[in-house]
């Protein structure tokens, strides 16, 4: 398959014709539709985390089901999900506590990525998932099952810039009904913490940017007109 590889920290990427291995045990094999690109992979892609190289970033994605290993429950061939970056085992101390994004079980997947290049060599799957590809095989508490009459490449964005949006609202700041909102930068994550804003009923809502063109965005993503003042 191809893929875009990160072979050198702030230099372009390089699509080249990698292997993907067949999914073990627990992990599901997605052919993706749609790979949304987010600023933490061009953090990464730019160095600002280090990290050892090559490596094939991206983590917000959407496709469907074509393999799955032994074990995976609640997943079948031929469902649409999403591809998330949340790997997780559901019974560790912190799944337990409702905090599945700093899972403490170890993966094999974690250290034995599923890519390889063409001259044997292995390719790291950034930030746990490695979707700037045209398949990826991850663990099954990544993959999220979707209608299958959802648009895969809107479905992407809910993988990542959605709930960090809305969760900065619901999960972080807690807001509560009729409390006033400023959000600061009306970029993905920004327009879904004015969308969170308004499904908790917080008023006002006020969007910030200093670009003017993304202004309008903020107001649409209100659920009532003149919901959210736009500066």
């Amino acid at each position: 398959m191809k893929a875009a590889v990160c072979r050198e920290f702030n230099k372009p990427l390089q699509i080249e014709d990698i292997t993907i291995a067949q999914p073990q045990e627990g992990e599901v094999r997605v052919k993706l539709a749609a790979c949304a690109i987010c600023h933490s992979d061009i953090t990464y892609m730019d160095g600002g985390w280090g990290g050892t190289l090559p490596l094939v970033l991206g983590h917000e994605a959407a496709g469907v089901v074509v393999e799955t290993g032994t074990g995976v429950r609640n997943i079948q061939v031929g469902d649409h999900v999403l591809v998330t970056l949340i790997r997780s085992c559901g019974h560790c101390a912190d799944c337990e506590n409702g905090e599945p994004f700093i899972c403490s079980t170890f993966f094999p997947i974690d250290v034995d990525s599923r890519l390889t290049s063409e001259k044997g060599e292995k390719v790291g799957q950034g930030l746990h998932t490695g979707a700037f590809a045209e398949e990826v095989v991850v663990d099954q508490s990544q993959l999220v099952t979707l209608p299958k009459d959802f648009p895969l490449d809107a479905a992407s964005l809910l993988s990542c810039g959605v709930i960090t949006g809305l969760g900065a609202v619901v999960n972080t700041a807690e807001v509560e009904y009729g409390s006033s909102v400023v959000v600061i930068g009306c970029g993905g994550v920004g327009l879904n913490a004015v969308q969170g804003a308004a499904l908790v009923n917080a008023a006002p809502i006020i969007a910030l940017d200093l670009v003017e063109e993304k202004l309008p965005a903020a107001g649409e993503f209100g659920r009532e007109e003149g919901l959210v003042q736009a500066f």
